[in-house]
């Protein structure tokens, strides 16, 4: 009894430290830095956009101020998050959002504890970005994103439900080995969507659909009024998508597809 109590031990502690060494290795420090970057350098674009916007709009213009206003913004953040991709995609999988790690580890491309790293230094990015930005703006007011008066709790979270799930779907999609080098296509892709899904989702809910986009401003105002939203919507809406994907969509291996080729050949 004594013996396979000590052989348990010693296999629970070989585990231990092989997963310590898997968390901590040179190229998962790496990624963790790139995740941190590349999730700083999209907030501070986003949000820093959002302010200069408020900043320039015209109390006059109605309606039409309005769109620009959310058309500026939206851009901005599409070109910030094509940006943020690119620059980390090579070194981390380029999530740059916990709703596609989320969606990463349903698709079985990322461990759990592994996925809570990206997590973690995602949101740290992001609150970092916006200490920053409090600075540089000479405290000007960071926008929280709050629900439209009009949009209940349960609608914004179906809201961002949607527009996380066709974010995290074209994510899955633009890392498909099938599509052989990516390049700038895959950034492009997500950019693109991102920044269609925001003109929608802007003015109902923020148009976050991103964790860590809406935890920094959340964080540094001390504002969590309906933070949750900003939670459940996308961390639910990205699962679903690397389930989806993961299940249905995609056939494994290059060699696999290229033998689905020749086979309809």
């Amino acid at each position: 009894m004594r013996v396979i109590k000590v052989s348990s031990f010693l296999r629970a502690g070989s585990l231990f430290l092989d997963v310590m060494e898997e968390l901590f290795s040179k190229s998962s420090l790496r990624s963790y830095l790139a995740e941190f970057v590349s999730t700083f350098i999209f907030v501070f674009a986003g949000v820093g956009s959002a302010i200069s916007a408020g900043m320039s709009a015209i109390p006059t213009a109605g309606a039409a101020g309005e769109n620009c206003h959310v058309l500026a913004v939206a851009v901005a953040h599409a070109f910030a998050l094509f940006a943020a991709v690119f620059m980390s995609a090579h070194i981390s999988g380029g999530h740059v959002n916990p709703a596609v790690t989320v969606g990463l580890v349903m698709g079985g491309h990322v461990g759990i504890l592994s996925g809570v790293c990206f997590c973690l230094a995602q949101l740290l990015g992001s609150t970092i970005a916006c200490v920053l930005l409090m600075l540089l703006t000479a405290g000007q007011a960071i926008p929280v994103g709050g629900l439209a008066p009009h949009v209940t709790s349960m609608g914004g979270a179906a809201t961002e439900f949607i527009g996380t799930f066709a974010l995290v779907y074209t994510a899955c999609a633009a890392r498909d080995p099938r599509k052989g080098p990516h390049g700038i296509a895959g950034p492009t892709a997500i950019g693109f969507v991102y920044g269609a899904n925001f003109m929608l989702t802007g003015p109902f809910t923020g148009g976050f659909m991103n964790p860590a986009r809406s935890f920094g401003p959340a964080a540094v105002t001390g504002d969590f009024s309906h933070h949750w939203v900003h939670w459940v919507g996308p961390i639910l809406g990205g699962g679903l998508a690397g389930l989806v994907y993961e299940s249905f969509m995609s056939q494994g291996s290059v060699d696999d597809h290229a033998s689905d080729q020749a086979n309809v050949v």
